[in-house]
């Protein structure tokens, strides 16, 4: 009877390390929306009105598929997958239905199950650095992006994503 009991426990306890594990593993999968209004843009014009990211987990990553609106009215979209490995993937981004010509690739590294990093590239030049973070609640996310815009401009943002 002891043995049953100890053995239960055991499993018990297993179950709960095992999902707590699997949780914060899967904390940025899901489906997000861009807060504007508690979002701090810089510069401000380049804001955009709208955004919503839908991450999925792939085999050794994530696939990413982005939808929004731009500070000039204009659809975004971009959709790939992406390892953690630091390596280059094709960000496949548009922008009205055309090719994005402000960025062509994305690298992401995982520093946690709660803290991502990504950088976008044009050519190899590397021109935003984002760091992100996951509540430990998982309601909501925090990109922090530094560096600049193709022609040069500073940029500084911290944009806030709450799960949908």
């Amino acid at each position: 009877m002891r043995r049953t009991f100890v053995f239960g426990c055991m499993t018990i306890v297993a179950v709960l390390v095992l999902g707590q594990v699997v949780r914060g593993a899967d904390m940025i999968v899901g489906t997000w929306k861009i807060n504007v209004a508690k979002s701090k843009y810089s510069p401000a014009n380049l804001a955009p009105k709208s955004g919503t990211s839908k991450i999925e987990a792939a085999e050794g990553g994530i696939k990413v598929t982005t939808d929004g609106v731009d500070s000039q009215g204009r659809k975004t979209h971009t959709e790939y997958t992406a390892k953690f490995d630091g390596k280059d993937v094709p960000s496949n981004a548009t922008v009205d239905g055309r090719p994005n010509r402000e960025q062509d690739t994305a690298v992401w590294k995982k520093i946690d199950d709660y803290t991502y990093e990504v950088a976008t590239k044009l050519k190899g030049q590397t021109l935003t650095t984002t760091r992100i973070v996951v509540a430990r609640d998982g309601k909501t996310r925090t990109n922090t992006a530094t560096g600049k815009t193709p022609q040069g401009q500073a940029v500084n943002n911290t944009i806030l994503y709450e799960k949908q």
